[in-house]
């Protein structure tokens, strides 16, 4: 399963191409990552391929096509975790990494800690090899008309709900993806440019483990999309596994609860996908939509963007 972002996304600014770019785009995706589980790879192969893949289109704001903050810089935010043992790999407020997910599992894989932050994190992706890319690279016009509306006005905003005049409806978000593999393990990660004209080094929740991304054999893997603050102070994903663990209730109730009553008690606008060990999967979003897709070994291909 993936996401593309959740929020404002209004069915009458949306055009038939745009849609059809959008729809596009998500299905390459899925592809991405499930081709992988087809051939037994494992699932944290399948969520960090998926996501390098929504990474690379400019049309989401994580990777190529992330959102400027109030330097007029793009920093951009990953996590990812997989179930079976719980190992973790983060990166926070990173400048010219290509594939910001790759450099998560790279510190996962090979470093002792779990977050890296920063110029340190720049250094560790180049000294292991990692792709970078000049500002061009990640430069997207539309994403730069969106700052330029909120430039010194000392407001941020999810970049769902910056409306530029003659471009309605394109409405981007932070990328994410969930699996399971044929060994049963589950993994989840997370990728985004975070909020247009942010300061002061904000960080949200998608590289924090436990807020925007969390991965257990015996629960849940979850990744969310929405406005982070909330989503820090309600620690969304590791609740839902909470909610499975110590009350029994099934992904899709524990998902619903965080999102329809826990988040919204918080003014906690957005969404998340899930999947559990059994193949379970759930999306869900108190938002006006949310970019997802899911494909399964039945066969099953769905792709959406509204409720």
């Amino acid at each position: 399963m993936i996401h593309g972002g959740a929020g404002t996304i209004l069915r009458s600014a949306m055009t038939t191409e745009l849609e059809q770019e959008y729809t596009k785009a998500l299905q390459e995706a899925l592809q991405a990552g499930y081709s992988l589980l087809q051939q037994g790879k494992s699932s944290l192969d399948a969520v960090k391929a998926a996501v390098m893949n929504l990474e690379d289109c400019i049309l989401f704001n994580a990777g190529r096509g992330a959102v400027f903050g109030a330097d007029g810089r793009q920093e951009m935010d990953a996590s990812i975790m997989e179930g079976r043992t719980r190992m973790a790999g983060a990166v926070s407020a990173v400048q010219h990494i290509k594939n910001p997910v790759e450099l998560a599992w790279t510190i996962m894989q090979k470093s002792p800690h779990v977050m890296l932050n920063g110029k340190g994190a720049f250094e560790f992706a180049v000294a292991h090899g990692l792709a970078t890319e000049p500002d061009e690279y990640f430069y997207s016009a539309f994403r730069h008309e969106q700052w330029k509306q909120l430039q010194d006005s000392g407001n941020t905003a999810l970049d769902h709900n910056v409306t530029v005049p003659g471009t309605e409806g394109r409405k981007f978000g932070t990328v994410g993806a969930v699996a399971v593999d044929q060994q049963g393990n589950i993994a989840a990660a997370t990728s985004t440019g975070g909020m247009t004209n942010k300061q002061w080094g904000r960080v949200g929740d998608s590289p924090i483990i436990g807020a925007g991304t969390y991965a257990n054999n015996e629960t849940c893997a979850i990744s969310c999309t929405g406005h982070g603050e909330p989503f820090i102070r309600a620690v969304t994903a590791y609740d839902v596994s909470c909610l499975m663990e110590y009350k029994g209730l099934t992904l899709q109730e524990a998902m619903h609860l965080v999102v329809h009553d826990k988040l919204l008690k918080i003014d906690g606008e957005g969404g998340m996908i899930g999947v559990d060990a059994k193949g379970n999967t759930a999306m869900v979003f108190n938002s006006e939509g949310m970019y997802r897709g899911m494909m399964n070994s039945d066969g099953e291909q769905v792709v959406s963007i509204y409720k």
